[in-house]
């Protein structure tokens, strides 16, 4: 006698985005106003008491975010340790745009009411792979107002949480494009008439002399390696930042905040 087991229909219920977590108080407070509902939980130290920490919680109650007040092991054992003032998020990844050309795109046909926007102004990182560089240089970039950071995918570190956390909320602002082959979006960026400056110790020319008030990209090398030779080769012209002191270089989020920064000084002259 054969024997059939009729299948019951089962419903599998749909696997929960993917989370990572957000740590200290500038990160934690960026997500917290441009992107509320992507907390899943915010995890904050019991021994904290101080106003901060009042009014991060105040927000964050008002905001209907899912409040949990633990110790200070339960936190470090989701940070592994780092440093993290007391404030965890668990959230889901913002959607981002995937691809430079795209965006690109976008920028170019999008209308602008009448008003000249202003002239492209990124930041191209080669070989930039500590993420408390690249998050500083993140920083930067949001405070100088560069429009997107670029870097190559195998030369580079990714939105990691120190990288959220040292960039004090820049990574949830500032567009960071990881692209395949960097040599290709260079000429790319050229042929959309956009300028490649690069940054060069032993270059004759200094920064202050080229004229940054165009569609312009500042690409700039890791501490001591510099710009990999494909990528200098790449570039329209190459300056230096003068060194009038005993050391020979900057540390490149520092390097990248000179630059930027000198971008912004010509075109608001």
């Amino acid at each position: 006698m054969s024997c059939h087991r009729e299948s019951a229909a089962v419903k599998v219920k749909p696997s929960p985005a993917p989370s990572t977590l957000l740590y200290g108080f500038h990160a934690v407070g960026v997500r917290l106003k441009v992107a509320p509902r992507s907390i899943v939980e915010l995890y904050v130290d019991a021994d904290r008491r101080d106003a901060r920490m009042r009014q991060l919680c105040s927000r964050a109650d008002a905001l209907g975010v899912p409040l949990q007040v633990v110790d200070a092991a339960r936190l470090a054992g989701l940070c592994g340790g780092t440093s993290h003032q007391g404030v965890v998020a668990r959230v889901v990844p913002l959607g981002r745009e995937h691809s430079l050309e795209d965006w690109l795109d976008r920028r170019d046909s999008s209308p602008t009411s009448g008003v000249a926007p202003d002239p492209l102004l990124l930041l191209v990182l080669d070989g930039v792979t500590d993420p408390h560089n690249v998050g500083a240089c993140l920083r930067v970039a949001d405070g100088a107002g560069a429009h997107a950071v670029i870097a190559p995918k195998d030369h580079a570190c990714g939105l990691t949480p120190v990288v959220a956390k040292v960039s004090s909320g820049a990574s949830e602002s500032v567009p960071y494009f990881l692209v395949t082959n960097l040599a290709c979006t260079l000429r790319d960026l050229q042929d959309r008439d956009v300028t490649l400056v690069g940054l060069g110790s032993t270059a004759a020319r200094v920064l202050y002399a080229a004229d940054l008030t165009r569609p312009v990209a500042l690409v700039l090398g890791a501490e001591g390696k510099g710009l990999r030779r494909l990528t200098q080769e790449c570039c329209d012209e190459l300056v230096s930042i003068p060194m009038l002191g005993a050391v020979e270089s900057l540390n490149v989020s520092v390097a990248s905040g000179v630059c930027l920064y000198e971008a912004r000084r010509q075109r608001t002259s």
